[in-house]
């Protein structure tokens, strides 16, 4: 298992040192090390390569809502008729531009809406399109082949779903477990095939992107309160066992608290993906920073570890993004046993 997660890595690094542009090794330093936040950042086109002066990019749809002009549809491609991106309307069309951060604006100033689908929006759709092909596979499989060894995709999917059933919903929910499993199993595969599809060359930081994790934490906080007994609310707006004059401040500390573990979710996620994809990129930046083979072997070789570690993170940030939301499940579905003796 090691020498394949070593191989894996090796491979992985050889990618990203390949398709990283040669012309970072000229230029400012600055210029050699833009493309760390233009990876980790969404845009509104994939850049895949970059080969001397030539760029390998997929244009996306631009979609932009506005009450005086409806609904517009166009190609992010229309934006990329000059070398840079920068303010003024020369470097616009139809009236909106995208600037040096990739910020959609309007030249007029007036207020829109931006429903493009970006770079990140295909990654998840990549993502959805691979867990429902595995699942329907292995579907299909046991359809088939009833109680018969998993093979090819059942193979892959029957021990991750008995492992969130058994290690995380039974242990972290209790009885009531059976109702949230399906949530459970979707929410640790998207995360871990995100994870993972994000750590090849070229991809989208889909998992390290604040906006993707509040939606995962939301529905997290959402599927909680929802499904929160009497014992649970009556925990947090009359914990028992408190003097009432001690509730004015308990309470709206529970209320504060019903907040920041989703929060919590979100920024835990949001961070250990995105630093390992800025550490990542960022010893790759050094050998053309450097300009020295001796830098890009050692760079190399950092990059091809800290691979190796990134895979792991990807399967633990998923484990740790999911049991935290079935403990919290837990939590407000959990029965207490009430004491009728004073």
């Amino acid at each position: 298992m090691t020498r394949k997660l070593l191989v894996l890595s090796l491979l992985l690094s050889a990618f990203m040192l390949t398709f990283s542009s040669k012309t970072y090794a000229e230029g400012s330093e600055e210029d050699k090390t833009s493309f760390i936040m233009h990876h980790v950042k969404d845009s509104h086109e994939w850049h895949f390569a970059t080969f001397g002066h030539s760029h390998v990019t997929l244009p996306l749809p631009v979609i932009v809502y506005s009450g005086d002009r409806g609904l517009e549809f166009f190609s992010s491609s229309d934006f990329q008729n000059h070398e840079t991106h920068a303010f003024g309307e020369e470097f616009a069309h139809e009236g909106y531009f995208i600037d040096e951060h990739d910020h959609m604006g309007r030249v007029d100033g007036a207020s829109f809406i931006d429903l493009s689908i970006t770079k990140n929006v295909v990654m998840m759709f990549i993502v959805m399109i691979v867990m429902a092909s595995l699942a329907l596979s292995a579907a299909n499989h046991y359809k088939k082949n009833g109680a018969v060894a998993p093979k090819g995709a059942a193979a892959l999917i029957e021990p991750i779903v008995i492992f969130v059933r058994d290690e995380i919903a039974k242990n972290a929910i209790g009885p009531k477990y059976k109702k949230f499993v399906p949530y459970l199993i979707t929410l640790f595969l998207f995360i871990w095939f995100g994870n993972l599809l994000g750590l090849l060359p070229g991809a989208a930081n889909m998992t390290g992107n604040i906006a993707v994790t509040m939606v995962l934490a939301v529905l997290t906080f959402i599927i909680t309160n929802v499904n929160g007994n009497k014992d649970y609310w009556k925990h947090v707006f009359a914990t028992p066992g408190v003097p009432i004059p001690m509730l004015l401040i308990i309470v709206p500390v529970e209320i504060i608290g019903l907040f920041t573990k989703p929060f919590a979710l979100m920024v835990r996620l949001f961070v250990a993906i995105t630093a390992g994809h800025i550490v990542i990129l960022g010893f790759i930046a050094l050998a053309f920073i450097f300009e020295s083979y001796s830098i890009g072997i050692a760079s190399t070789l950092m990059v091809t570890f800290i691979n190796i570690i990134e895979l792991l993170v990807a399967t633990i940030q998923a484990y740790v993004f999911t049991l935290f939301s079935a403990m919290y499940i837990g939590g407000a579905v959990a029965e207490h046993a009430h004491d009728d003796h004073h």
